[in-house]
Parts: structure tokens; sequence; C-alpha cells
């Protein structure tokens, strides 16, 4: 197909007195694209890939590549400029680039409902049987347990999965009970872990507390410093734990491989999430922090999550989870101020006491509508401000909302994950 070599809006003609300050002398047609698209100029680079769907094919090739910017802002664009469009090679496009998507929690939302997760790091959940042995070492998340009932410790489980041919190739594992749990801390099988570090040579993704609450309520699971395990497994993509008594990041960690960490609490200490803040993990992706209850350790307050709001320590996230808190409307007021609304994909406040206030303050700011998921559900919106909430240029999941408790005149609101 014949290109249009026409001069768009931002081309300058070569050999004109006055070209644009900015922009520079460029050739007009796709070729004056391409020319501003490697423009150091970021806006100017977005300007550029939004004139590149003038020029057909060739400018819509243009956008499909920018999908795997390195510039967050020029990938997001190139998403928002292609999400609508109906092409074969666009649908295909899409179907690889999904920025959210690091693993489950993706764009429906289902509530917290204290039970054992049936997937994880897009794997099904398999428990680990030694007569059976590891069958399927890449597609298969294999977990291990030991409750009240189990004779065998969840360490020698342990020894025997390492035993397996197999073992080496593994790459998802996931912890269940470890004997009384709600007794024991999770240090031995933490150390376990990590003296197998040799034989789990290729694990890329670690779950520890798949518990459900029939086996021991989210605010009795007792963990421990989980920093040793990210030492050892310099290769590891996704951490997610569940339980926050006991849960430490003692310092220093670097890890230039974790793409997602996943906390899930009834009450994360602000100790804890300072040693969060204090990790390097540039490669990080998706952050999840359930912050939960003073009632049972969540003493944080929206001054501790700044460093990650305005101090950019994880400058390359996509989806931000901010969960389960009593201060959803101290995170909204302060999250609308902070530059990462530029380039994160998803905002996930869900499971809060977010009220038609912290509502309102989403509503009036327009860097929401540059994301692509706002995850509000279980919170304390009204439906009128949920109606205005609606129109944004965005995914808005709101559903399962509270209404407010009232004792003796005074009104109370509850995180949803306490217990």
């Amino acid at each position: 197909m014949a290109e249009n070599q026409q001069p768009g809006n931002y081309d300058a003609v070569l050999g004109g007195k006055n070209p644009p300050p900015i922009y520079g002398s460029v050739l007009g047609g796709i070729e004056g694209v391409k020319r501003r698209l490697s423009n150091p100029v970021v806006d100017v680079k977005l300007a550029a890939l939004s004139d590149a769907l003038k020029y057909q094919e060739a400018g819509l090739d243009l956008v499909i590549q920018a999908l795997q910017n390195k510039s967050k802002r020029l990938e997001r664009h190139a998403y928002k400029l292609l999400k609508k469009r109906k092409e074969t090679q666009v649908k295909q496009a899409l179907e690889r680039y999904q920025p959210w998507y690091i693993f489950e929690r993706s764009q429906e939302y289902s509530s917290y409902d204290g039970l054992h997760l049936e997937k994880f790091a897009n794997r099904q959940i398999v428990e680990f049987d030694s007569e059976v042995g590891i069958a399927d070492p890449e597609n298969i998340a294999y977990k291990l347990l030991s409750n009240y009932d189990s004779t065998v410790p969840i360490t020698e489980k342990l020894t025997s999965l390492l035993q397996d041919s197999k073992a080496s190739k593994l790459e998802a594992l996931v912890i269940g009970e470890w004997g009384e749990t709600c007794e024991n801390d999770s240090s031995e099988i933490v150390n376990a872990l990590v003296d197998a570090k040799d034989k789990l040579s290729n694990i890329k993704a670690i779950f520890i507390g798949d518990i459900e609450s029939a086996e021991c309520e989210i605010s009795w699971i007792r963990q421990s410093d989980i920093s040793p395990i990210l030492r050892a497994y310099p290769q590891l993509e996704i951490l997610q734990v569940r339980g926050g008594e006991g849960l430490q990041f003692n310092a220093p960690v670097r890890h230039n491989n974790l793409q997602a960490l996943v906390v899930e609490t009834g009450g994360l200490n602000s100790q804890t999430v300072s040693q969060i803040c204090n990790m390097s993990l540039p490669a990080l992706k998706h952050l999840e922090l359930w912050l939960g209850t003073e009632e049972y350790g969540g003493d944080c307050s929206v001054i501790n999550i700044q460093p990650i709001l305005d101090d950019l320590v994880f400058p390359n996230l996509n989806y931000l989870g901010l969960c389960n808190s009593e201060f959803s409307d101290d995170i909204a007021e302060a999250i609308v101020k902070s530059p990462l609304l530029e380039t994160i994909s998803v905002l996930d406040l869900s499971l809060g006491t977010l009220t038609d206030k912290g509502g309102e303050i989403l509503v009036n700011c327009a860097a929401i509508n540059k994301i692509d998921i706002l995850n509000l559900a279980d919170n304390y919106l009204s439906q009128e401000i949920v109606s205005k909430l609606s129109p944004l240029d965005c995914q808005l999941l709101a559903n399962y909302q509270e209404e407010a408790e009232y004792y003796d005149d005074e009104e109370y609101r509850y995180c949803s994950v306490t217990e």
C-alpha cells in the first residue's frame, strides 16, 4: 500500500528558515514521524505517535512497535491509541501486551474469600504427591503443606520434592500450612527453601501462605523474615506472602528480576512497609500491599507509603495496589498528586474504606483517565459517586460497596480483610 508522504501538522519541511524549536527540521510524512520518534523529548515522541496513525499501515506498525518501548509513557500512549481498533494485527499485538496481568490480579475482580488459590503465577496449583512426582514443572505450581493431621513435616515433603529428577526445572512453588501455622512462624520453611536454592535453580514464583481462613485466619498466620528468599533466588520474578504477623524484609535487599510483590495481611505494620520501600527492586512492575487495620498490627498512615507515591522508589510499576486500608480516602488524596498516574496501568484501592470524599477526589483528577483499570470494589461508595466515576476513560470496578454502621451516633467503616 502506498504511503502518504505529505507533511503533517507537526512536520517541518527541510530548508525552512524557522523550524519549530522543539521538533527541529524533520522530513514530512512517515519519515518525519520516525525522525520525531527518535527525539529525546518524550512529548515530541507522544505527538509523533499520535500522528503515525495518519499514515496507514506503516504508521500502524510504528504504534504497535511502541508497545514494547522502554518509555512507560510512550508504551501506555500506544496502548491507548490501539485498544479500540479492530485490525487483526492490532488485536494480536494487544493479546501479547497485557502489562497489568503479571498473574491472576487481572481485569476481573473477585473479592477475597479466605480460600485457597486455584492458580498462582498463571499456573494451576496442584498439591505435590511424592508417588506421582513432578509431571509438568513449567506449567503447574506445586504446593507443599503439612496441617495438624499430617504425619510428615513440610520440610520432609520439600526434601521429597527436591529428590524428583525434574526439581531443577520447577518454576512455581506454593507453600500452604506448615504444621501449627497459627503457633509457629514460617522461619523453618524459609530456611529450608534457602538451603534448597541449588536444586530449585529455575524457580520463578514463590507463594508462602496459601492458607484459608478455616485453617488459620489471615491475621493469625505467623510469618518471619522473608528477605533470605530474595537473596537465595536471584532469578525470582513473583513473590507472594499471606500473613503480616512477624513479617520482615530485613535489609539490605537488592533484587534485579523481581517483577511482582504481593503482601496480603489483615494488618501490615509501618516498619515492614518501610523495609519494603527500602528494597532495591528495579524490575518491579506489580506492587500490592494489603495494609489492614490497627487492631491486627496495621499501624500505617499515608506518610508510610509516600516513598512509593512521591519518591518513586519503584518507578517501573504497572500495577499499584494499596488495598484493604482504613485510610483509603487519605490514599486517594495523596495518589492524585503522584507522578505514578502517568505510567501505571492499574490502580487498585479495593477492600478498603474509600468514601464519597475519596471518590470525588478521583473524579476530579484528570490523570485517572490515563490508567486502564481503577479498582474501587469493596469500599463505601454511594451509587451517586459510582455514577460519576463510571464515565472515566478507564475500566471501573466498583462492585460490592458497603454501608457504614452506626453505634451511639458514631459512624464506623471497616476494611474488608482483618481477622
